[in-house]
């Protein structure tokens, strides 16, 4: 049996998040459907992470095991035909047995991108988190640099997540601002559920004045949700950037 690592993109507002759910439409049910009529028989895939429902990715990466013969460069056109227009296959290459989309990636990228203006723009719709008040990018960013190193991250996951632990590794978390548009990168060798939309909800918070920046380094500390920030709306959300050892990207 082959391995095939699939990159690709999406946008996920019309799905509720990557894995496959018993009543909602997934990217994973879509995306095994397209490739099951492709390569003439089912597959499983397996995604790089699980994105929640309405979280997009600019870069994905999905695995799945075939039989099937056809060359890795034939495949993004064939399956781009049988997939709807929100999602995209853009390369396919053939991997190692052991090669696992989630278990091979070293680190992650989420980019969270904020709307910061008094009047909102029609073509941010699900794209965006729209936030009138401003909001200083400074003081976030002195916020953020205290998620940074390896925590405990249980303040920023939502209660009642079953993980073994809730220990990370946060290699950078910056902050910038192009016009009225601001920018949260975050990449850690993990990530709990909604993990980076409860850190920038903390960083906005921040920026409210609702707690200095440095209580942050206490909020991690006490490992209480309640205590961090808001969880940021999903549509804001996506992942950017991906490291493998192997060449699929």
């Amino acid at each position: 049996m082959r391995n095939i690592a699939l990159k690709l993109m999406y946008v996920g507002t019309a799905y509720h998040g990557w894995q496959i759910q018993k009543n909602a439409v997934s990217v994973e049910e879509t995306l095994e459907k397209a490739i099951a009529t492709v390569v003439g028989h089912g597959v499983k895939c397996v995604g790089a992470g699980r994105t929640d429902a309405g979280v997009h990715a600019e870069v994905y990466i999905a695995n799945f095991h075939t039989s099937s013969t056809i060359p890795c460069d034939r495949l993004p056109l064939a399956l781009n035909t049988r997939l709807p227009d929100d999602i995209v296959v853009t390369r396919a290459t053939e991997v190692g047995g052991d090669f696992n989309a989630i278990g091979s990636c070293l680190k992650k990228e989420y980019t969270y991108r904020i709307y910061n203006s008094r009047i909102r723009n029609a073509f941010f719709v699900n794209r965006v988190w729209f936030y009138p008040k401003y909001l200083d990018e400074k003081v976030m960013q002195s916020a953020a640099d205290r998620f940074v190193g390896t925590h405990d991250f249980a303040a920023v996951q939502t209660v009642g997540t079953d993980v073994r632990s809730t220990v990370r590794t946060v290699h950078y978390f910056d902050i910038s601002r192009t016009g009225d548009m601001i920018e949260c990168r975050v990449c850690a060798n993990g990530f709990l559920y909604n993990m980076v939309r409860a850190m920038v909800g903390t960083c906005v918070y921040a920026a409210e004045g609702k707690f200095p920046p440095e209580a942050v380094s206490d909020i991690l500390a006490g490992k209480n949700r309640t205590a961090a920030g808001p969880t940021s709306p999903p549509g804001g959300l996506y992942m950017t950037k991906l490291w493998y050892e192997e060449a699929v990207l």
